[in-house]
């Protein structure tokens, strides 16, 4: 029975994860898996609007997501450096990415170097990449923070409010000298929430707007820096300290909203017009968005579109 007739429920620690056959799968990893699906998805058809071939995305993916997860492992690991070195540890828990913690700026740092590197072996312009990307990856988020609340590791601060999440007194998250019954805030919801609210903004910003040239990803930088932040400062279970006693994850997320409006200013700057239509790798043709043209007549109405 719920603590409070709207708090959401515990999960079952079953969901965690099941066997099929003498494999165990973790609904962490599906929901991060998930994520992955949705991205690419969501990337292969914006980045069709711009006039690049279809699936073009794969070749950029298959650099991205490898790198991208290895750097969020350790992100997480050497932000919290006490729950896996320590007198006894069993230093194979470094590498059990399917118990949770991958932090989301590792998972930055290392899918901006495998996407450099897809880019240019696709033949695509990083900037047309990463603004196609942008709200795709909020998305990914969101369904990924699903799997935070099956492993019960993601929430805030106790609160009174109706909507407070329930953690189980047997889960390795739940605080030492909180009763049980204790509600906490629903972390993972907030941020699923703030994410897609997020990913709709930059939709709604690039009809409004001419973008490009990776004004797109600026925004995704500033509003979840923005976000994050705000988070981070009610989580109970915070990134190891850094100067000044503030967690390390919310100056991580300071330095990358400030990142996302040094980008926007410096690529406004040096790009005052529309980007031109990308350049298409082996795997794409050019294409003509509005039947027999000139190449110019071509170039300005694969602009029109970009943000269509």
């Amino acid at each position: 029975m719920s603590i409070h007739p709207a708090s959401i429920p515990s999960p079952d620690p079953a969901w965690a994860s099941f066997q099929l056959g003498p494999l165990t799968i973790h609904t962490y990893a599906l929901c991060i898996i998930a994520g992955i699906i949705a991205a690419v998805l969501i990337t292969d058809r914006r980045l069709r609007r711009r006039g690049v071939a279809p699936w073009t995305v794969i070749d950029v993916v298959l650099w991205v997501v490898p790198l991208g997860i290895i750097a969020a492992r350790f992100y997480h690991v050497f932000t919290h450096v006490s729950d896996y070195f320590y007198p006894g540890a069993n230093l194979w828990n470094v590498f059990a990415i399917w118990d949770g913690g991958n932090a989301i700026y590792g998972s930055l740092i290392g899918g901006a170097i495998g996407a450099y590197i897809g880019c240019r072996r696709a033949g695509l312009r990083f900037w047309t990449f990463a603004d196609a990307l942008a709200p795709a990856l909020l998305v990914a988020q969101a369904i990924g923070r699903l799997g935070n609340y099956v492993n019960q590791e993601l929430f805030g601060n106790p609160t009174t409010l109706p909507w407070g999440l329930e953690i189980l007194p047997s889960a390795p998250m739940f605080p030492d000298g909180l009763p049980a019954g204790t509600l906490f805030h629903p972390l993972f919801l907030y941020e699923m929430i703030w994410n897609l609210i997020g990913a709709a903004v930059i939709v709604l910003l690039e009809r409004r707007f001419t973008l490009g040239w990776g004004r797109s990803l600026a925004i995704y930088l500033i509003w979840y820096g923005i976000g994050r932040s705000g988070l981070e400062a009610i989580r109970i279970d915070p990134s190891s300290d850094a100067p000044l006693g503030i967690p390390a994850n919310i100056w991580a997320s300071i330095v990358v909203a400030l990142i996302g409006v040094a980008l926007f200013v410096i690529q406004t700057i040096r790009h005052p017009t529309p980007e031109p239509s990308p350049s298409l790798g082996s795997r794409s043709a050019p294409v003509s968005l509005r039947g027999d043209v000139s190449p110019s007549q071509s170039i300005d109405s694969d602009t029109a579109q970009h943000l269509r």
